[in-house]
């Protein structure tokens, strides 16, 4: 055992030695330099022009923020509309500074977030951001449960719902406002489990594009397993759309009643020369007993009908057909769309017909 405590003694000479013989280097203090540089900052979140649309009056946001300086921060300070909200004065890193914080009184209106960082030789730099909490939308219209404006973007404001993007649309002037504009293959879908109601309508401003001659407007449908790269099961849900009928466009609907489907196609009443640039107002309603599809506040086709079947339909395809009802070929086109709302009743014509005078004036 003695032999033993002599060589570890030995040995951590040795060690010792060797740390101050050229094997370990000595740890030497540098200098941090001078202090030239004022922290520099980066707002991640809210940005510039961000704006903020949920259902809730009051809401949280998470505030998401960097900052850097070349020696040592000394305090971020984070104020928003002139009113300190957060203050941070402890670093782990303490030339770089990650943040995300929840702030919960987020009220409607406009907001200006403003941090400030000093370092400790009290150089200091404000950033600033401006964003707002838009007011949400209540509904104007009796039964009214989604509402998509195109106003620059395609959030549904009724629920607060995002469309997932396919292809590049994008905008033009509108009936109100923005509009829909259609390109080759884009369209928008829209969860739409909330929508299966056991009547139903929509109406929405529609300029025509004939290029090319068909083309799927609106859309609920189940998936179709037998042919899943050109899906074309009609048997539930609904599909609107266009074609070509002698040079003019004609627009039909067919709804699916659960073991089979009903068409409601208005003939020459249904059709639209593609040659005048023009809105044209475009509604169906589907009820428990009937089926009606309105050109301008007119009835162009109407029957009877057993009631829908909503098995399968949970999205919404706006602008196409795709990708539920891609079978024949009614996909996107550059025509162009606008003021689209949807009610879980079947709303009447002279329901219509006010709603297209309000929204054409």
């Amino acid at each position: 055992m003695t032999h033993k405590w002599i060589s570890l003694v030995v040995v951590l000479a040795l060690g010792l030695t060797a740390c101050t013989d050229g094997y370990i280097d000595d740890i030497e203090f540098v200098e941090p330099g001078a202090d030239n540089e004022s922290p520099e900052i980066t707002v991640n979140y809210p940005t510039d022009g961000t704006q903020i649309r949920v259902t809730e009056e009051v809401t949280s946001i998470e505030i998401d923020l960097e900052v850097e300086d070349d020696i040592e921060i000394e305090s971020v300070v984070v104020e928003l509309d002139g009113q300190e909200i957060a203050r941070f004065e402890d670093f782990k890193d303490y030339r770089r500074f990650l943040n995300t914080f929840s702030y919960d009184n987020l009220t409607n209106g406009e907001h200006q977030l403003e941090v400030i960082a000093r370092d400790l030789s009290g150089k200091e730099t404000t950033t600033a951001v401006v964003f707002e909490k838009i007011e949400p939308y209540q509904p104007i219209y009796e039964n009214e449960v989604f509402y998509l404006p195109f106003d620059g973007d395609y959030t549904e404001l009724v629920r607060i719902q995002n469309a997932n993007v396919s292809g590049s649309p994008g905008f033009t002037s509108g009936i109100s406002g923005r509009a829909y504009s259609g390109s080759p293959d884009a369209y928008l879908t829209y969860e739409a489990e909330n929508l299966q109601t056991e009547e139903f309508s929509a109406v929405f401003w529609y300029k025509l594009d004939g290029t090319p001659d068909r083309a799927g407007l609106l859309v609920m449908g189940p998936p179709d397993e037998a042919n899943p790269t050109a899906m074309n099961n009609r048997t539930s849900g609904f599909r609107l759309f266009r074609e070509n009928a002698g040079g003019m466009q004609r627009f039909k609907l067919n709804v699916g009643n659960g073991s089979g489907e009903n068409w409601f196609d208005g003939g020459a009443a249904a059709d639209i020369d593609p040659a005048i640039d023009a809105w044209n107002h475009i509604a169906f309603t589907i009820a428990s007993e009937e089926c009606t599809v309105y050109i301008n506040g007119e009835v162009v086709s109407q029957g009877s009908f057993p009631g829908i079947d909503w098995s399968g339909c949970d999205i919404l395809s706006v602008a196409s057909g795709a990708p539920r009802f891609a079978g024949w070929g009614h996909l996107s086109t550059s025509s162009e769309m606008d003021e689209l709302r949807i009610f879980d009743r079947a709303i009447s014509q002279s329901e219509i017909q006010s709603l297209m005078m309000e929204e054409a004036n």
